[in-house]
């Protein structure tokens, strides 16, 4: 293979990884960057002869480990294995709404008509139906709504276009297939739901592979509660009304009642400020408006329910609406429940400049997960390049339930002290005081004339990106600086880091989705710098729920929850840094508590062993590749 070493870490996961399938064992495998994990699973996957599922963190991994990684290893080893991609319906073109949205030709945007005509013109000539291969439409456009079905909307085998249905076709694929690539939410929402086709699969797998596997206690999470949405109800509520004038038009009572549901579902965003917030379910007293909202909801949706009934069997996209009042209608009733002592939940409410979201969340998947790996006799790989906290497995093994594994943890090849720097300026303000941003960017700005740009600046939360922004712009600007600011939002990500690419230059900002799962090799990245030690915000409703049952039950949230959790959020953000033998780059943490304080020592030591100074000029002498820096 083209630019392939030998690796002695690389050949020590591939060992591991080649025993525990061999074993039906579990595996715990923390590969640093560099390491080459994806192919010390794959060879010896490929290798096996059994059935395969490898799932991964996001939808962008999935696609480049089916078209990039998966081929090179079958090349490489001239493997005759079968393989599939398979994704969750949404990401498959729809006959039946597609062509059913472009019969009526009412949309929110005016230009989803014509990008719904190119969709139907791709669904025409496409074999997978797949959007992500749909050219010159934007992934994110708005015309896709109209033309992809989901788990409420699916007509399944009721619907006219079942037998050349995309989603049929892929999931067919895959059970024939002995290597299948999905992706962490359809892996779990098939392993709950049982509606993606993934548990199909399952029964008749020897190997579950989940690579970026330090995501699954929270992806597990989402799917092991439920989330009710004013989206989904204004969804369903404007389906019935197009419906009755349609379909049931001697009925207008249905019509009426869609209708109203509507305005008191808009009715119960407005019950609370215009600014977004999260809130726990026992914090809702103090929003008057907030109970009255919930009882005109619930009597709504029953009422709908009811009509809905009595017109269900008169067509199949009426008895999809009843189907999915009635499950909108338990999610409602089970969220204003009490919560289940065997079952530790939390119910809160969040709201968008929009929207509302109703969610009730499990404080922990242990049982769950666990409860799954123990089900049949098959070998699970979680792999990761951040799974450990200086070595030790027990943050993530007590929050998935793994009681016993085999664990492996292997270093990176690189040679962190010569290729990169970390740096802690020394007289910055606690990160929790009004003029912490400001700091953070002034102590920013030598590091950046230093480095000509070729900076990822990454941010903890959205206001302080926000604010950052507008300090850096007038900075560059009284400096005569052309260094492209790039702002995370202001276009697709994948889009932003082209550009990053494209410029060489650039200094990009960022907050959470580019943390992880960004690979930028080369000079043009050269700086990362990060504001805050990445702890969860303890108000968040979530984290307070989970710390508060932590201390209940006699444990240190903060020492068992918290900080392992932040020390492997750090690895990942400075993980963006060294992507190759020939990187070289400084990595500068503006939060002084990871010098200052006892807890410093175990951040430090999760993070790769670069030289460490809380000096400028040790940075400047390390963009000048001055050897006295060797000396510091």
């Amino acid at each position: 293979m083209p630019g392939w070493r030998a690796r002695p870490q690389q050949l020590a996961m591939a060992e591991a990884v080649a025993e525990a399938i061999a074993d039906h064992g579990v595996l715990l495998a923390e590969a640093g960057t560099g390491t080459g994990k994806t192919l010390a699973y794959l060879v010896p996957a490929l290798l096996s002869g059994g059935k395969v599922v490898i799932s991964t963190g996001t939808k962008a991994l999935q696609d480049q480990l089916f078209h990039r990684d998966l081929p090179a290893a079958r090349r490489a080893l001239k493997s005759p294995v079968k393989v599939a991609l398979l994704k969750g319906r949404a990401n498959y073109v729809c006959h039946h709404h597609l062509q059913r949205n472009l019969a009526d030709g009412r949309f929110a945007h005016r230009d989803d008509a014509a990008w719904l005509q190119k969709i139907a013109r791709f669904a025409e000539t496409t074999a997978s139906g797949d959007r992500a291969e749909a050219e010159g439409i934007p992934e994110d456009a708005t015309a896709w709504h109209y033309a992809v079905s989901s788990r409420d909307t699916c007509l399944g085998s009721d619907c006219a276009h079942f037998k050349e249905c995309f989603v049929m076709a892929a999931r067919k694929a895959a059970l024939e297939a002995e290597v299948v690539v999905v992706n962490h939410h359809l892996f779990f929402a098939d392993l709950w739901l049982k509606d993606e086709g993934v548990a199909e699969l399952l029964p008749a797998c020897n190997t579950v592979i989940l690579d970026e596997a330090h995501q699954l206690a929270e992806t597990a999470a989402q799917f092991f509660g439920e989330t009710l949405s004013t989206a989904q109800l204004l969804d369903l509520a404007n389906d019935t009304k197009r419906l009755a004038a349609v379909k049931a038009g001697d009925f207008p009572a249905l019509r009426r009642v869609a209708e109203d549901l509507a305005k008191v579902v808009r009715d119960a965003r407005l019950a609370f400020p215009q600014n977004p917030l999260k809130a726990t379910a026992s914090d809702l007293v103090r929003f008057n408006a907030w109970p009255d909202a919930l009882q005109q909801l619930s009597k709504m949706l029953d009422d709908l329910v009811t009509l809905l009934e009595t017109q269900a069997e008169r067509d199949a996209d009426l008895k999809n609406c009843f189907e999915r009042a009635q499950a909108v209608q338990a999610t409602l009733a089970q969220w204003q429940r009490t919560d289940d002592a065997d079952t530790p939940r939390v119910r809160w409410l969040e709201t968008t400049l929009s929207a509302l979201l109703l969610h009730s969340t499990p404080l922990s998947v242990g049982a769950q997960f666990g409860a799954k790996l123990a089900e049949r006799a098959q070998a699970w790989i979680l792999t990761s390049a951040t799974l450990a906290v200086g070595g030790d497995f027990s943050h993530l093994q007590s929050r998935l339930g793994i009681e016993t594994a085999h664990t492996l943890c292997v270093d990176s090849p690189f040679d962190y002290p010569r290729q990169g720097v970390l740096y802690v300026p020394q007289t910055l303000p606690a990160p929790n005081t009004p003029e912490f941003t400001e700091a953070v960017v002034n102590a920013a700005l030598p590091v950046l004339e230093i480095s000509r740009g070729r900076a990822f600046i990454l941010f903890t939360s959205l206001r302080a990106l926000e604010k950052a922004r507008g300090l850096l712009l007038d900075a560059f600007r009284f400096r005569g600086w052309d260094y492209p600011l790039l702002v995370q939002g202001e276009a697709p990500k994948n889009q932003l880091l082209a550009r990053f690419q494209r410029a060489g230059n650039a200094v990009l900002l960022g907050s959470q989705s580019f943390w992880e799962g960004v690979d930028m090799p080369g000079d043009v990245l050269s700086v990362v710098i990060i504001d805050k030690l990445p702890f969860q915000p303890p108000d968040d409703p979530v984290v307070a729920a989970r710390i508060a049952l932590a201390e209940k039950n006699g444990g240190k949230p903060f020492m068992d929850y918290q900080l392992p959790h932040a020390a492997i959020s750090l690895k990942q953000g400075a993980g963006r840094l060294i992507r190759s033998e020939t990187d070289r780059g400084v990595l500068m943490i503006c939060d002084t508590r990871l010098a200052d304080k006892p807890y410093g020592r175990l951040l430090l030591n999760a993070l790769p062993a670069m030289t460490r100074t809380r000096k400028l000029d040790v940075v400047a002498r390390f963009f000048a590749a001055e050897p006295a820096l060797l000396d510091e």
